[in-house]
């Protein structure tokens, strides 16, 4: 399975690509930013997205909402990864489309019980 981490801080991208590795993961892409991934994500099939929420030009949650706006796209994995842990964004998140949402720092169990509720048993 394809798997797109997008965060606009390349360490974050190495701890969670690290992580989804660890989970057997390893056909792991990277975007620096959302406009780069809707690029990635409209040209490649993914069966999972990991996005930050903050990030410029494009939030994690335009992001959210173009994947799921597109046809070919609307029904793909989407795992909201934050620091922010404000009711309000999880509500947002959870009615743009987001699958499931992952408050950082998380460890690898937290990030596999969050897989687990998207994907099933893996």
């Amino acid at each position: 399975m394809n798997v797109l981490v997008v965060d606009d801080y390349k360490s974050m991208i190495r701890i969670v690509r690290g992580l989804l590795n660890q989970l057997g993961f390893h056909n792991v892409d990277e975007a620096l930013d959302g406009q780069t991934a809707l690029n990635m994500i409209r040209n490649k099939t993914y069966g999972l997205v990991l996005s930050d929420w903050n990030m410029q030009p494009i939030t994690g949650l335009e992001l959210l909402r173009e994947v799921r706006a597109d046809e070919r796209t609307k029904s793909v994995p989407f795992v909201m990864v934050t620091a922010e842990a404000k009711t309000e964004n999880v509500v947002a998140a959870r009615q743009a489309g987001a699958n499931n949402y992952v408050i950082k720092p998380f460890t690898q169990a937290v990030l596999k019980q969050k897989l687990t509720s998207v994907l099933g048993e893996f």
